[in-house]
């Protein structure tokens, strides 16, 4: 099953009949098995399934972060696989950001230079107007002369947020971006998420095991043993919830 697309919205990335397996012979894995997504501009999507179902290791092949065994995967309209090393580093830099579990933030530099480093490897210089609606919307311009060791962890991840905005990618890319925080910082880092997505027109797509996380997407796409079997939109999480426990059930039978 496909999940259900717009056909009238610019794409920020999609993913056309994607495969990707892994070793060979008995020790085959196959994590995706014909994948098609289409991720519109200007919308929080989340990403859920059980573990191993291959909700990664899409994202990882949308970012040029991992090659596909089949299909096509692209960012707005740059076909991703096929890319040299050197196109896609310049891919990853200039128009994919990314935000982690690990917040990757480097102690000695103050909150405003880790939020800027991107651009300062790229040897640019950041929109002036640019920078000043992402810290207004990170919420953090009286710590931006703090290092990380004296930022709590969800003031370091909304920096890290803001440092993969700061290059107006095309597209985020979060990986369970509230996994190390408690429940109070992950609320403040999915509502700056939220908001960057309504405020700034970003586009951000995150995996995440987390119904009550989900809820912020605008949309919902749940994966299974490597398909696409499902999404919600405007979810709320006991609908993401409810629709986990189905899927569950449905492997457990199978």
């Amino acid at each position: 099953m496909s999940a259900t697309i717009s056909t009238d919205t610019e794409l920020a990335a999609r993913a056309v009949n994607v495969h990707k397996v892994y070793g060979t012979g008995d020790a085959q894995v196959a994590a995706l098995r014909g994948v098609d997504v289409e991720l519109r501009r200007g919308e929080f999507t989340a990403i859920m399934g059980p573990s191993g179902s291959g909700k990664s290791t899409l994202m990882h092949c949308l970012a040029g972060l991992d090659t596909v065994s089949e299909g096509d995967v692209y960012v707005a309209d740059m076909k991703v696989n096929g890319m040299s090393d050197k196109e896609l580093t310049s891919l990853r830099r200039d128009r994919i950001g990314f935000i982690f579990q690990q917040f990757n933030l480097l102690p000695m530099l103050t909150a405003e230079e880790n939020i800027l480093l991107p651009l300062a490897i790229a040897g640019r210089k950041p929109s002036p107007e640019w920078l000043a609606k992402v810290i207004e919307t990170v919420g953090l311009s009286e710590r931006l002369g703090h290092r990380p060791s004296e930022l709590s962890g969800g003031q370091q991840q909304r920096v890290a947020c803001a440092r993969a905005l700061v290059s107006q990618p095309e597209v985020i890319f979060a990986d369970e971006p509230t996994g190390n925080l408690d429940s109070r910082a992950g609320t403040e880092v999915l509502k700056f998420l939220r908001d960057s997505v309504r405020s700034l027109g970003q586009t951000i797509v995150m995996v995440t095991h987390d119904p009550n996380a989900a809820s912020y997407a605008d949309r919902v796409v749940f994966f299974a043993d490597g398909h696409v079997v499902g999404e919600i939109t405007e979810p709320t999480a006991d609908a993401v919830l409810d629709m986990m426990k189905k899927i569950d059930t449905v492997e457990k039978v199978a």
